[in-house]
C-alpha cells in the first residue's frame, strides 16, 4: 500500500510539473483558485490548522474574518504551487520586474563585504521565486537545504526543479549539511534557509506572537561560526504576477554570553522579523501544520 501511494503522489506532482507549466498564465492562476476554493470549502485538517494558526497572528479576528483569511491563505498557497510549476519556463528577465524587494541594498552590501550571507525566510508567499530572483536579478547563485521527502522520486523532482533555477540543494540529514553551508559562507557565498518551523530536539524556543514555538538554530550558529551576515527576509504577494519582499536589518552576534545564549537571542531576533512580515500579510503565510508548542500532541 505504501509503495502504491508513493507512486500515486509522485505521479500527481509529475502531472503538475508537466501540465501546469504548459497552461497560459491566466488559466494556471484560475486553476489554482478553483483548487484552493474546493479545499477550503471541505474544511479539512489543513484548513482548520491554518485558521488556528491565523487566530494567533490576528487575535482580534472573529470567525468570519478568520474564514476570509483562511480562504485567501489557501488561494495564496495554491498560487505558490502554480507559480512553482511554471518557474523553470519563466523568462528570467521577469525576475527583475515581477519581484521587488524593499531595502535590497542591505543584501547587495552584505554580499559585497565578502563575509558570506545567510538569508532566513519564513513560509511566506513564494520563497522559490525569491530564490530565482536572487540568481536571475542579483546574479548570485546560492545554497539551500531541502528536507527529504517521500517517495524518494518526489524529493528528486524537487531537487532537480530547484537546481534548474540555479540553486545548490543539500539534503537535510541531521547536521550533515552544516559543514558544507559553512564552507560556502567562508568562501563569501550566499545561503538561503526557510527557518520558521523546527520541531526537532535542536530547535530553539522563541516567543512568537505571544506563545512558545521552536525555530531552527542553524542560521544563528552559522553566523557565529563563519562570521557571515545574517539577514531575515519576508515576502508577500501583490496583484499577479507581482511579489514583494523586504530585507530586514542584519541580526548581529551578541558581544557577550554563552554560545547557547547567543543562539537564542539571535533566533528570537529572526522570529521577531518574521512576525513583522507575517502580521502585515497573514494571508500569505503558508503554515498548514502545527507550530506552537502548546498545539503539539502529547508525546511520550
Amino acid at each position: 500500500m505504501g509503495a502504491a501511494r508513493d507512486r500515486l503522489v509522485d505521479g500527481l506532482y509529475g502531472l503538475g510539473w508537466a501540465g501546469v507549466k504548459k497552461l497560459p498564465e491566466p488559466a494556471a492562476a484560475a486553476l489554482g483558485r478553483r483548487i484552493a476554493d474546493t479545499a477550503w470549502k471541505r474544511r479539512g485538517k489543513s484548513v482548520l490548522r491554518l485558521e488556528s494558526n491565523l487566530a494567533r497572528v490576528v487575535p482580534d479576528a472573529g470567525p468570519d474574518r478568520l474564514r476570509e483569511l483562511s480562504r485567501a491563505g489557501m488561494r495564496s498557497y495554491l498560487r505558490y504551487w502554480m507559480e512553482s510549476f511554471r518557474l523553470p519556463t519563466m523568462d528570467p528577465r521577469r525576475f527583475g520586474t515581477d519581484v521587488e524587494f524593499q531595502d535590497e541594498h542591505l543584501l547587495r552590501e552584505a554580499l559585497a563585504s565578502g563575509r558570506g550571507v545567510i538569508v532566513a525566510l519564513p513560509h511566506l508567499a513564494n520563497w522559490d521565486l525569491a530564490g530565482a530572483w536572487a540568481v536571475g536579478h542579483i546574479g548570485v547563485p546560492f545554497t539551500t537545504v531541502a528536507e527529504r521527502l517521500k517517495p524518494e522520486t518526489l524529493y528528486d523532482r524537487f531537487v532537480a526543479y530547484r537546481e534548474s533555477l540555479g540553486m545548490e540543494v543539500l539534503p537535510h540529514n541531521g547536521g550533515a549539511a552544516f559543514g558544507t553551508l559553512a564552507r560556502r559562507l567562508r568562501a563569501g557565498g550566499l545561503v538561503c534557509l526557510v527557518a520558521d518551523r523546527d520541531l526537532s530536539a535542536s530547535g530553539v524556543e522563541v516567543d512568537f506572537f505571544g506563545s512558545a514555538a521552536r525555530m531552527p538554530a542553524g542560521p544563528a550558529l552559522l553566523a557565529q561560526q563563519t562570521g557571515a551576515v545574517l539577514l531575515p527576509a519576508t515576502l508577500h504577494y501583490g496583484s499577479p504576477p507581482k511579489m514583494y519582499g523586504r530585507i530586514h536589518p542584519a541580526v548581529e552576534v551578541p558581544g557577550s554570553g554563552t554560545r547557547t545564549e547567543k543562539t537564542k537571542a539571535m533566533t528570537q531576533a529572526v522570529a521577531d522579523a518574521f512576525a513583522q512580515g507575517i502580521a502585515a500579510h497573514p494571508e500569505d503565510w503558508h503554515m498548514l501544520q502545527r507550530l506552537w508548542l502548546d498545539d503539539l500532541e502529547e508525546r511520550p
